[in-house]
């Protein structure tokens, strides 16, 4: 499995280096995440280059073009993947639950069904299951980011979520968040665990050394959520990290793993 996953992750950094890149207009970027993308359908429409490769680029689109009609994974994850790096570049701010979670749909969901595919799944009710955990994963990303992605101009707590709560932007001038920020961080929160909640069963379902590192990464997003809960009013300076005395419980809940940890 790690060489097909090891391409699929080099080829996605590279795609969420280009949406990021300095201070590139956003057009600019867009472009080559375009070029990007067509360089991978190329490498897909010819069976073998008739050269070899020249850069550190080349070998990625090749070992993944390898991968992908070796496991017949599908083409249109990636685009999913290469779409929401593109939307990066334009959006910093989002109306409702339905268009965030649109955007985890295609800049999250996608890695987990590949490597679902990868070890050889092929099930609609896992595919649903890692695209719980990936959503939870990636709004507890938000979250752990909020001052960081505040800095950069982007928000990811929804508008309707503000609203509800009388959040307003202006009043995100630190050092510390009021109670609407707080209230609002807290929705969020509960949201993004019931996301968790509805992925534990990809954790259980799968077998090998895939299930406990799914149940891993579950109990690690999980408690980086809790660290984020218990920052909240400092979340504007404050980024939370999981440590070395994270340890010791990760690993005893993981013990206790099929109860409700």
């Amino acid at each position: 499995m790690r060489p097909h996953v090891a391409a699929v992750y080099a080829y996605a950094r590279r795609a969420d280096d280009i949406a990021d890149e300095g201070t590139a207009p956003a057009a600019d970027r867009l472009e080559r995440l375009d070029a990007w993308q067509r360089r991978l359908g190329a490498a897909m429409a010819a069976e073998r280059s008739a050269e070899p490769p020249r850069d550190r680029d080349d070998l990625i689109v090749a070992a993944l073009a390898h991968s992908i009609r070796s496991l017949d994974l599908p083409i249109a994850l990636f685009d999913d993947l290469l779409s929401a790096f593109g939307q990066d570049t334009m959006t910093t701010r989002y109306d409702s639950w339905a268009e965030l979670f649109d955007y985890c749909r295609r800049s999250a969901n996608p890695v987990g069904r590949l490597v679902l595919r990868i070890a050889g799944y092929r099930d609609e009710g896992l595919d649903r299951s890692a695209d719980a955990l990936c959503t939870a994963l990636q709004l507890t990303n938000f979250w752990q980011d909020f001052g960081r992605d505040w800095i950069a101009g982007r928000l990811y707590v929804p508008r309707d979520v503000t609203a509800a709560c009388r959040a307003r932007e202006m009043d995100l001038n630190g050092p510390w968040l009021n109670e609407s920020w707080i209230a609002a961080l807290r929705q969020c929160v509960a949201e993004t665990r019931n996301c968790f909640e509805a992925g534990r069963e990809v954790c259980d379902a799968v077998r090998g050394r895939l299930r406990y590192e799914l149940r891993f990464t579950w109990l690690g997003g999980a408690r980086m959520l809790e660290h984020v809960e218990r920052a909240a009013a400092a979340l504007l300076t404050c980024r939370p990290t999981l440590g070395a005395r994270d340890v010791p419980l990760i690993l005893w809940r993981a013990s206790r793993w099929p109860s409700r940890v």
